[in-house]
């Protein structure tokens, strides 16, 4: 199979977990009632990935004439985590997560419109793949989903039951190695390789990232904007694009019981600018919006899609279902727990 390897240079330093840098950066107030001077507060409830980019994104907009009067609350975590909370009462203006069933939950709440998906990018904001992360130099020449899964050899992914994320990793190797799902018990027979070389299973996609920056691991599963990240932030890691992997689709929508609807509106059609869009391609996000600017990102040529497999109710059924699925069955064995309340949010 013909891999794409990048190296990467990055600094621990600045892989800290959404927690971590939200805390640095303190808690404000969530409310979104209209401040003095006609000012508004939204509140963003978003995955833990994709902070730095909203943290510039925010304050682009707000030198806009839309945003001149809009300020915000920020609050990061695992996606499944953030779609449970909000469901449970989070306050949220506007929600950006992982995967489309972290809206759907909120959709089946009444607290996302149902036509929330119906513009010309299906409800998206970003895209990326998933990518085989290693050390620099890639001392143990993993470059391949059979790779990671070999006896020996320490593979780093998110709990799929709190994590959005791990559920992208999950899908891009079994898709891989089941014919894009047309063979699921050679699919799941990998995932039970594969899950037995995992060594911890953080709750999200950064605090996996951290844990392989800080030592543990031979190979991590992730984003492609999460090692473009590690890139920015100069940690040295290596990180290979499969020819056949998952392409990653990142949905947002405004709520229904936005205090600010029109704000709330206006700033998720403002994401979908080519100035928007341009942000987060700097930020290692594939844009929705053709010809944003930024850098480019190849297409691998055996990139499938979550439509491929079935499209989310079919996977989420089959693979994800915390009692009877494929990674229930493979997590029980394990001794890893299934269940996934809701936990503090990271506030900014």
């Amino acid at each position: 199979m013909k891999l794409r390897t990048r190296v990467l240079a990055v600094s621990t330093a600045f892989l800290l977990s959404g927690t971590a840098l939200s805390a640095c950066a303190g808690t404000a107030d969530n409310s979104t009632s209209a401040d003095s001077g006609g000012a508004v507060t939204l509140a963003l409830v978003a995955y833990s990935t994709p902070q730095a980019a909203y943290e510039q994104l925010i304050a682009a907009y707000q030198k806009t004439d839309a945003g001149k009067n809009i300020k915000f609350t920020q609050s990061y975590g695992a996606s499944g985590d953030q779609s449970r909370a909000v469901a449970s009462g989070l306050k949220a203006d506007i929600v950006a997560f992982s995967l489309e069933p972290d809206i759907t939950r909120l959709v089946t709440a009444k607290l996302v419109d149902a036509s929330w998906n119906s513009d010309q990018y299906k409800g998206m904001i970003t895209d990326s793949v998933a990518v085989i992360g290693t050390r620099k130099g890639n001392p143990k020449n993993l470059k391949t989903w059979d790779d990671i899964a070999k006896p020996g050899v320490q593979v780093l992914t998110p709990n799929p039951f709190t994590s959005g994320g791990a559920k992208w990793n999950i899908l891009a190797g079994y898709g891989a190695k089941s014919s894009k799902g047309k063979n699921a018990a050679a699919g799941a027979t990998y995932l039970d390789a594969l899950f037995k070389n995992v060594p911890v299973q953080d709750n999200s996609g950064r605090a996996s990232l951290q844990t392989f920056t800080s030592g543990k691991g031979d190979a991590f599963i992730s984003y492609e904007n999460e090692a473009l990240f590690a890139q920015k932030n100069g940690q040295a890691v290596d990180y290979t694009v499969p020819d056949d992997t998952i392409l990653i689709e990142n949905p947002i929508a405004a709520t229904t019981n936005s205090a600010h609807p029109a704000e709330a509106k206006a700033f998720v059609e403002w994401l979908h600018t080519s100035a928007a869009q341009k942000i987060y391609a700097e930020n290692g996000y594939r844009p929705v919006v053709k010809d944003a600017g930024g850098p480019s990102f190849p297409t691998p040529s055996g990139l499938f899609t979550i439509g491929d497999l079935g499209g989310w109710s079919k996977v989420n059924k089959e693979l994800f279902d915390p009692g009877t699925s494929v990674m229930a069955s493979i997590e029980q064995k394990l001794g890893i727990s299934t269940s996934a309340a809701p936990s503090p949010a990271a506030s900014k």
